[in-house]
């Protein structure tokens, strides 16, 4: 084993605010903390005074709900606060720097919003240092769909909404898990991770149906469950008539960038969560555009293989 120092150069990254970028879609990628899409929120304009990093770099964000969700970036970036970037000391195959991207989520565990705090630490994980050959079978090979030309976002045509205005939002009856019974049902707490699931057990008293969006109060996260589940403590269910899994993955990503409000022990307990405003695309009649959504997701790369 080795520190992540030997192997790597660790650098702090960009730290800039994307709210306050000028969004170019022929811009630069702007990577955040975000655990989806390699972590990157959209394009902006590249500025003479941005520190921008390089393809195939490794990137890392420090805090959050996504502690140490480390991607290989495929384009040049620039990123927000807190988020690390990698730099091989050797030369490295995209498959190595991907089992390093392995290696750091599962150390997390070692870390927590309100605890250690990985900045001050990073550079001390320990990782292997040698390759498992193993790795050199896996396939990076992108499908077709990996090429799609996603629709253009046009923010003119958006408008506010508070999530108690688009949502019936309910807090869930939570099974204890120390009542638990085996089972093969779908069990949402308030986990940040796997969206959500924790287990699988068979309360049939306890089943909610699926398509709807689920938040856990100190988890933060939003998550789409497209199957009937079972609920654990303080889970919050958000549902309209309209939700799919396209256009409910597309509300979530823009739900989950509200999770900061909530650092610090205050946890997104429902009555926060109706209160909550976010901007959403409309048609002509100022409605919420549910269609534009669904095709938004679908135009995106591996969008039609959810």
């Amino acid at each position: 084993m080795k520190k992540l120092s030997e192997i790597f150069e660790i650098y702090t990254g960009s730290k800039l605010d994307f709210g306050k970028q000028e969004i170019d879609e022929k811009g630069i990628n702007f990577v955040s903390r975000n655990s989806n899409n390699n972590g990157v929120v959209g394009k902006v304009a590249l500025k003479p005074n941005m520190k921008k990093y390089k393809k195939g770099d490794i990137t890392v964000p420090l805090g959050g709900s996504y502690l140490l969700s480390a991607f290989v970036q495929n384009e040049d970036f620039v990123t927000a606060q807190n988020v690390d970037v990698l730099r091989p000391k050797n030369e490295m195959t995209e498959i190595e720097k991907w089992f390093y991207c392995y290696i750091l989520r599962e150390n997390r565990f070692k870390f927590s919003a309100f605890g250690r705090e990985v900045n001050k630490y990073i550079q001390d994980i320990e990782v292997p240092d040698e390759i498992p050959n193993w790795i050199y079978n896996c396939d990076l090979t992108l499908p077709e769909t990996a090429n799609h030309t996603p629709l253009q976002l046009n923010f003119d045509n958006w408008e506010k909404f508070k999530i108690k205005e688009i949502f019936e939002c309910k807090t869930t009856k939570p099974l204890d898990i120390n009542d638990a019974i085996d089972g093969n049902i779908p069990y949402i707490t308030r986990s940040a991770f796997n969206n959500g699931n924790s287990g699988y057990y068979g309360n049939v008293d306890y089943i909610n149906e699926g398509n709807c969006i689920t938040i856990g109060a100190e988890g933060r996260v939003a998550f789409y469950q497209s199957e009937s589940f079972i609920p654990g403590v303080k889970v919050y269910t958000l549902r309209n008539d309209k939700l799919n899994k396209y256009n409910a993955i597309f509300i979530a990503t823009i739900l989950n960038q509200k999770i900061e409000l909530y650092n610090y022990g205050r946890a997104r307990i429902l009555d926060k969560i109706k209160e909550e405003s976010i901007y959403l695309p409309v048609n002509e009649d100022l409605k919420i555009d549910w269609n534009y959504m669904e095709l938004y997701i679908k135009s995106l790369p591996y969008g039609d293989l959810l």
